[in-house]
């Protein structure tokens, strides 16, 4: 039995001889959590601020959400190389910014019966950089596209929309659904004697999809808060920064060297399921923080995981400089 990503990460929390969640730390970040809830700063209508963003009014809006999600992987580059930029931009906005720019030169990118059959030689014009350096797993890029397309068409008429519509507002139906159907979201590794989950793309997906349309028409989902944080390589190095999570002196010293994790390593796996056991408290923490100031007009529902997340990937942009000299874990795989 494969355990969903709540239940995996309290077993790797449990378990976990690296990587340990430090209550201190998660009263600290649930109060600055608290201040941005209540400050505005965090709010489902954040999603759309970005410029490469679709519009909930766009037709086509779930589908492109859809493709970035199905490319929204490894962007770190090697230190000391230069990174893949498009417009300016880089990481994840790069890979907007190439979408968006594919959309507005003509190419049907987020129509599957384009992209089931897309060539690496319209892959490497679509994603060319700013620079000579590439998008990183190109390869694994086109592979990605052309399965999930081909799923579309043959069991969903062509749209993700109708993959959506099918699960009846369930957020983990449709998360289950997700990883069955389409191979590359399949975010899974053995921990221990357990098999464990993170889902970070399949379940970004849904949250990027809820937050498009701010929980509302195809966007809402009666039990959106199943969803944990989205576990990638960023969100551990603000959670250091706040003492929310530590790691070994023995991990650290890894990760000061720069050697890559490898994707289901013991050191991966920890960090992984321990960063979403803290944004699960964090978001309890916050919670009992909203019940002991009913005079702010906050609801207990005004916060999830998702929310959460959305706010420490923020902060570590604004922050990348005093964040700079906290290591972040590399591993090159497709599922974040």
């Amino acid at each position: 039995m494969i355990l969903m990503p709540k239940e995996s990460a309290k077993l790797i929390d449990f378990c976990s001889k690296d990587v340990s969640v430090e209550e201190e730390g998660i009263k600290n970040l649930a109060y600055a959590v608290f201040e941005a809830l209540n400050d505005r700063k965090i709010s489902v209508n954040n999603f759309s601020q970005c410029q490469f963003h679709p519009s909930p009014d766009d037709l086509k809006a779930v589908d492109w959400i859809f493709v970035l999600d199905t490319l929204n992987y490894s962007f770190w580059s090697k230190t000391n190389c230069p990174k893949w930029t498009v417009n300016g931009q880089t990481g994840y906005f790069a890979l907007c910014a190439a979408i968006k720019r594919a959309v507005d030169e003509g190419k049907p990118i987020v129509d599957p019966k384009y992209y089931s059959q897309i060539t690496r030689s319209e892959a490497e014009h679509i994603f060319r950089g700013d620079t000579e350096t590439s998008i990183p797993l190109l390869d694994e890029r086109v592979k990605s596209l052309r399965d999930a397309g081909k799923v579309l068409l043959e069991k969903y008429q062509g749209t993700f929309t109708n993959c959506v519509k099918s699960c009846s507002r369930s957020a983990e139906k449709l998360l289950k659904c997700i990883v069955e159907e389409f191979e590359s979201y399949r975010d899974e590794a053995d921990y221990r004697i357990h098999k464990v989950s993170f889902y970070k793309r399949a379940q970004i997906l849904i949250g990027d999809i809820w937050a498009c349309f701010k929980g509302q028409g195809i966007g809402e989902f009666e039990d959106i808060d199943c969803i944990t944080m989205f576990a990638d390589y960023r969100i551990p190095q603000v959670l250091l920064h706040f003492g929310a999570i530590r790691y070994s002196n023995t991990l650290l010293s890894r990760l000061q060297s720069d050697i890559e994790l490898e994707n289901g390593s013991e050191d991966e796996i920890e960090i992984r399921g321990c960063s979403i056991e803290v944004i699960e408290r964090v978001k309890d923490e916050v919670r009992t923080l909203i019940g002991r100031y009913p005079n702010l007009a906050l609801k207990k529902s005004d916060i999830n995981a998702i929310l959460i997340d959305h706010f420490l990937w923020d902060y570590r942009r604004e922050h990348a400089a005093e964040l700079e000299s906290i290591p972040f874990h590399k591993t090159r795989c497709i599922y974040y």
